[in-house]
């Protein structure tokens, strides 16, 4: 992946630091930044330490340069001819020979200090790919070896000051830059530090051994006790606990789990001990696929990416020009000396590095990822992260995306003197002993369940029990129709008309009241159509369900438009359909049998994946079941981009303000900028592109 703005390979212990930013590279090194290793292997085994390790040493290693050069830069301030004029001390430090120690001392500055871009400068050439490290190569280079024949002889001014505290500054630049990419790079070795060292493996004897993670197996057995780590994904066996997934999935609350509860490795037990069947590990594990997910996405080829890059080649042509007809202007046309032209020159070329542009993106993509993960919300293909920004519609998928896949109660209807509460009292008490999806769910909405005797089902019909001394049945509009009961209530053929399942509740007989299920709707798909419209997105839904039921849904959740009765085959051609419609659409559905459809939207939104990351179709993976997840990737990839455009105008529109200044445009009017404070501006214009990428947030 040429210039790819992430991509970081390790080879048996050594990196190569290429910094791609517009194609620069750093130093011995060369490891282009933002990015975790290719092969994170077991990243429990230490694969994410050694990137750590490696991308700390460039950071060491540009420091040592810094401060060494730093040091050497007073002397050479001191014996410089200029600055002794500047502060008044000319003749009062000579000495024989002080000359030829200001050219060693400078000479390792050029060789040490800027050896890193001297490198850059040869990897750039023969990739027939000049960049950043060409320009400073060159500007270091003229002003090394001017000011070396000056020395020797020739007539002019000596400017090893300059070179001195330009090599400085962007060993500056490039150390705080580091830092700050590290920094962005460091959320994934975060995720991979989750991982305890050891885990509590239950022994066949009944005894606890402490293992390492490598030693785990699917189907062992570990303790996890309160305030531990889990050591690797599975099922709780016994007891029970709340666990704290804020760091995988966002969500702040601790979660219950018990008895048939799946757990995820590097979450934090609360209370209680649990014992947990292991059910993968290593590269299988939630936190692994994480973790290959963001850097797949980190890898993956970013639009915005490719404008930095061209961008950077027209930099540096404009430097390389600029120079040359800055240059000849000076020099041949108003005839001044030939030091002064190449100061200007020399200046032209540093201010034009663009090192701001290269960090631009990848530092937004960096954290954007970083955080997005952080938050539960995986993106595995950075381009369709990038259409995210300019949706126009999405289509969710109805079960398990807006509503929650289960039965619950909706309404409870009375007929009669019985108020709602004694209606579902009575309802739950007798469903209480039956497994039907229905029963359990009328069973599930009372929080207060008397005994049931002489419990009977009725095949086909319901069921039915004593029930504080009376006979309570909870029966389907059949069994009345079979009796020759008949109930004439607005408020049941209304719920019905919905789609809803009706069951009715007799006592002693007599009709006392209906109760009305479906899926439940979830409470957080009403908050998240409301947020997408508000944003212009028209928000529809694809069900297999029938008319009825994909009314009342689209009703209640404020779509603006629905497809039911639609088979899984035809999820895709639908989307096509409203493709056709000129529309950017994305498809936000639970992966399964969502798949096809997935593929073909604008955007595959895969929803409430809990630890089956690798939804191969989906384009970005949320973690949670929350719909309002949809509303926080489309905010972040609009604010993504929003901090790309601030840094790219940024980095542009220094060089676009500083080329002219540092050319001598206003020299007539006594203002000339120096390589040395041109290097300071470029500095900052860095900074200030790497603070801006920091303030990218999520919102939900």
């Amino acid at each position: 992946m040429e210039h790819d703005m992430n991509d970081m390979d390790m080879n048996e212990g050594q990196m190569h630091h290429h910094h791609e930013h517009g194609n620069m590279e750093h130093g011995a090194h060369g490891m282009k930044h933002g990015d975790m290793e290719r092969h994170h292997g077991g990243h429990e085994g230490g694969g994410h330490k050694g990137h750590g390790d490696h991308h700390q040493h460039m950071v060491e290693d540009f420091r040592k340069r810094f401060w060494i050069s730093l040091l050497l830069t007073a002397p050479i301030l001191i014996l410089s001819p200029l600055i002794q004029e500047l502060l008044g001390i000319s003749g009062a430090i000579d000495f024989p020979g002080d000359l030829y120690v200001l050219f060693i001392l400078s000479s390792v500055v050029y060789i040490y200090g800027g050896y890193p871009f001297l490198k850059g400068f040869y990897t750039e050439l023969a990739r027939k790919k000049p960049g950043m490290m060409t320009l400073i190569a060159i500007a270091i280079s003229t002003a090394y070896i001017y000011s070396a024949v000056v020395v020797f002889g020739v007539k002019g001014k000596i400017f090893f000051w300059e070179l001195a505290t330009l090599i400085d500054i962007m060993l500056l630049g490039h150390w705080i830059e580091m830092k700050s990419v590290m920094g962005a790079s460091r959320a994934l070795e975060e995720l991979a530090r989750l991982m305890p060292s050891e885990a509590h493996k239950l022994m066949l004897d009944g005894s606890v051994k402490d293992v390492s993670l490598e030693n785990l197996r699917p189907g062992d057995l570990v303790l996890v006790k309160p305030g531990e780590k889990i050591p690797a994904d599975g099922i709780v066996v016994r007891g029970e606990g709340s666990v704290n997934e804020s760091m995988l999935t966002g969500e702040s609350k601790p979660v219950p789990k018990g008895k048939g509860d799946t757990v995820i490795g590097g979450s934090i037990n609360g209370e209680g001990s649990i014992t947990v069947k292991i059910e993968k590990t290593g590269k299988d594990s939630f936190l692994s696929q994480v973790i290959e997910l963001v850097r797949e996405a980190q890898e993956s080829r970013s639009k915005t990416q490719d404008l930095a890059n061209r961008a950077a080649v027209w930099l540096t042509i404009i430097a390389l020009s600029g120079g040359a007809i800055t240059f000849f202007v000076w020099n041949v046309l108003v005839g001044k000396d030939i030091a002064f032209a190449l100061e200007r020159t020399v200046t032209v070329m540093v201010i034009t590095c663009p090192h701001a542009l290269g960090l631009a993106v990848p530092l937004v993509v960096a954290v954007s990822t970083a955080i997005s993960a952080k938050n539960g919300l995986l993106i595995r293909d950075r381009a369709a992260f990038e259409r995210a920004r300019n949706l126009q519609a999405i289509v969710f998928d109805k079960t398990g995306t807006l509503t929650k896949g289960e039965f619950g109660v909706t309404d409870v209807i009375p007929l009669s003197d019985m108020g709602e509460e004694d209606i579902l009292r009575y309802a739950a008490a007798v469903e209480s002993n039956s497994e039907h999806p229905i029963a359990k769910a009328i069973a599930r909405a009372s929080g207060n369940i008397p005994k049931v005797e002489s419990f009977k089902a009725i095949p086909g019909k319901g069921a039915e029990g004593k029930v504080e001394g009376r006979l309570v049945m909870v029966v389907s509009p059949g069994y009345l129709r079979e009796k020759g009961i008949e109930i004439e209530d607005k408020r049941v053929e209304k719920v019905s008309s919905e789609g809803k399942t009706v069951v009715f509740v007799l006592v002693d007989g007599k009709p006392k009241g209906a109760i009305a299920l479906a899926d439940i709707i979830r409470p957080e798909s009403r908050e998240a159509v409301k947020k997408l419209r508000e944003m212009g997105i028209k928000c529809m839904m694809l069900t297999g369900d029938n008319e009825q039921v994909a009314a009342w849904v689209a009703r209640e959740v404020g779509l603006d438009k629905y497809y039911a009765e639609v088979l899984p085959h035809e999820k895709s051609m639908k989307i096509r359909e409203i493709q056709k419609e000129g529309l950017i659409v994305a498809m936000t559905g639970d992966g399964v049998n969502d798949a096809p459809a997935l593929a073909q939207a604008d955007v595959g939104i895969a929803i409430g994946a809990g630890t089956d990351v690798a939804v191969e179709s989906a384009d970005i993976v949320l973690v949670r079941s929350d719909p309002r997840d949809v509303v926080a990737i489309v905010g972040l990839a609009k604010a993504t981009y929003r901090k790309m455009v601030q840094n790219l105008l940024w980095a542009t529109g220094y060089n676009a303000f500083a080329i002219p200044l540092a050319a001598g445009v206003l020299y007539s009017e006594g203002i000339l900028l120096s390589p040395a404070a041109g290097a300071v501006l470029m500095s900052m214009s860095t900074v200030i592109v790497a603070v801006n990428a920091k303030f990218l947030k999520v919102t939900r």
